[in-house]
């Protein structure tokens, strides 16, 4: 029999963190992040990190793992989150494996397999000071199959399939990309009541990050790292940005950001239904 996971999805401001929490609670288990922001040391109000206290005296890991100047990939994801997730079956606890980056359960807990190919920095480089839109061109061109399934995803995700496109000189869809799931996962969705019920929770915790300190924590991240990649690309951090730049007011700031979050939960929401297991917990 293969060990047993759960995995705890959803779109921002769902719950899924207070829900991992319970599970983990009930079936003596600990949490590991499947969040592309937790990672990072120092990204805390706007990317709902939660506190030491609201964690519950549950373990949490992949969370405050490494510095915003590293490029961490899913590559290094799966690599660490395996390792933790061998860990915890170990001591005969329950993994519960709980975020919104819909990649990390694919690589992780689906039968994708990952292409192994070393982070190419000078080609990355090259490749993330061209439009979005030139390197859509450029991966219909190498890989149209690969075009059609990722032309609206971030532009990091395009960067990362030419990458890997180039490296090994073969379209991925050309690639054996399936493999066996290593676990017997059980997938649960927190009840989200309506979609209108969402958007207003994401609403109201913009305003609460903004209570909390949004903006100081904003300005202590740009003297600390200056401009870098994965923090002016971070929803909440850009658009408080814009407003410290005196591009435009607070409350247009905020309203974007609010906009952005719901337009991320859309997404989430999309790609985590077309899981055919997935069960609503209350």
């Amino acid at each position: 029999m293969k060990p047993k996971v759960i995995a705890v999805v959803g779109p921002t401001a769902s719950g899924k963190t207070d829900l991992a929490i319970k599970i983990a609670q009930e079936n003596n288990g600990e949490v590991v992040s499947a969040d592309s922001r937790l990672v990072y040391k120092g990204f805390d109000i706007a990317c709902a990190k939660p506190t030491i206290e609201e964690r519950q005296g549950i373990p949490h890991h992949l969370i405050d793992i490494v510095e915003p100047e590293y490029d961490y990939s899913v590559g290094d994801y799966y690599r660490d989150a395996k390792k933790t997730i061998e860990d915890i079956l170990s001591r005969d606890k329950l993994p519960v494996v709980a975020g919104g980056t819909g990649l990390y359960f694919r690589i992780l807990l689906e039968n994708y397999n990952l292409p192994t190919v070393e982070t190419n920095y000078e080609l990355r480089k090259e490749l993330d000071s061209k439009e979005k839109e030139a390197l859509l061109q450029e991966l219909k061109i190498l890989d149209n199959t690969t075009y059609e399934k990722i032309k609206d995803a971030n532009k990091r995700r395009i960067v990362r399939a030419l990458e890997i496109i180039k490296a090994l000189n073969k379209p991925i869809s050309e690639l054996n990309m399936e493999k066996e799931p290593e676990y017997d996962v059980e997938w649960i969705i927190p009840n989200l009541p309506s979609r209108e019920w969402l958007y207003e929770r994401i609403n109201k915790r913009v305003d609460i990050m903004v209570e909390k300190g949004l903006i100081e924590e904003t300005k202590y991240l740009l003297n600390k790292h200056g401009r870098i990649k994965n923090f002016i690309c971070t929803i909440g951090y850009q658009e408080i940005l814009e407003y410290l730049d005196g591009n435009c007011s607070l409350e247009s700031a905020l309203n974007k950001l609010k906009q952005h979050s719901r337009n991320y939960a859309k997404r989430q929401l999309t790609w985590f239904r077309k899981n055919p297991n997935l069960e609503i917990k209350i």
